[in-house]
């Protein structure tokens, strides 16, 4: 849990900063945020049996890593080795202590982040996927007098720049479309219920990370995208029809004696009638954030609209 680690840090690691590195007290940062259920506050006691254990990051530049990072390492492991049912594993040990401002964000980011100058490319922007943009901001910093690790968190904190944020709306939409709204019924047509379950699941998958773009939201790994939906969904009318979704069955009954065609609806099915529904929600916000002027269901229909500005 994070209030163990802020815990644990004001009761030892901030103490023996103060004792024995007083002179650079204002240069380290340190908090709980990155990789782990616990920096996004969803650990649990399942969440026990692996990379689990409390523990923070200590950030610092790449010129106090040269200076003192050596022995602030040392007396920070003395620490968490001294505690009891610390529980820290070798993986563990990797995501937490001390490390620099450019290697927390440029690891986690798979990218080499310009920390210092705080400033990220389009071409940079658009290789990053949303769970590591969501795993990089997450959590607390629990200090940061330096604010060189907060001004990096907060350029991404940001949100994408306009372009790159129609471009992964527009794909989106397209996966939403292709996927649930248009190859689920060809393969339902088919009796292919295998291939249909993974449609299923990749517009359910397209629609979730669609309504974190329209929030300005980095959604987390997909193992906690739901649970992320949930809080993130003031209404919880769209979580409720992804659940839905996601407990429907294929039911090839409905399909029995029908022809596909693509500009029919077999409304039979109710997984092609929740697929409509999720699409006038998205629909919906679209228009709300100015992307279109109407309310389609078919998204792939308005992909050249979200597009164009930056096209022209």
């Amino acid at each position: 849990m994070i209030e163990n680690s802020r815990q644990f840090y004001e009761e030892k690691v901030a103490p023996m900063i103060h004792e024995k590195f007083g002179a650079y007290e204002s240069r380290i940062a340190v908090g709980l945020v990155g990789e782990g259920s616990d920096c996004f506050g969803y650990d649990d006691d399942i969440s026990r049996d692996h990379d689990f254990g409390t523990g923070v990051c200590l950030w610092i530049t790449d010129e106090d890593i040269e200076l003192f990072g050596k022995e602030l390492g040392e007396a920070y492991n003395a620490l968490v080795d001294e505690k009891e049912r610390s529980y820290l594993t070798a993986r563990l040990r990797e995501r937490r202590g001390v490390m620099s401002i450019h290697f927390f964000y440029s690891n986690i980011l798979q990218i080499d982040c310009d920390t210092k100058g705080c400033t990220m490319s389009v071409k940079q922007w658009l290789k990053l996927d949303h769970a590591c943009l969501a795993t990089a901001v997450n959590g607390e910093v629990f200090r940061d007098d330096l604010g060189a690790f907060t001004a990096f968190r907060n350029l991404l904190l940001d949100y994408y720049p306009e372009l790159v944020w129609r471009i992964r709306i527009a794909e989106k939409m397209h996966e939403y479309s292709a996927a649930l709204q248009v190859n689920y019924a060809r393969c339902m047509t088919r009796k292919d219920t295998v291939s249909a379950q993974i449609c299923k699941v990749r517009g359910m998958e397209a629609a979730m990370e669609l309504f974190f773009l329209l929030k300005r939201t980095y959604p987390p790994y997909y193992k906690w995208t739901f649970r992320a939906l949930r809080e993130i969904d003031e209404k919880g009318e769209f979580t409720a029809r992804i659940q839905e979704l996601a407990d429907e069955k294929c039911n090839l009954e409905a399909w029995e004696d029908t022809k596909y065609n693509p500009n029919r609806l077999n409304l039979k099915d109710h997984i092609v009638c929740l697929a409509e529904d999720i699409g006038y929600d998205l629909a919906e916000l679209l228009k709300n954030e100015g992307f279109t002027n109407r309310m389609n269901p078919y998204l792939e229909s308005d992909v050249r609209r979200v597009l164009e500005p930056i096209e022209r």
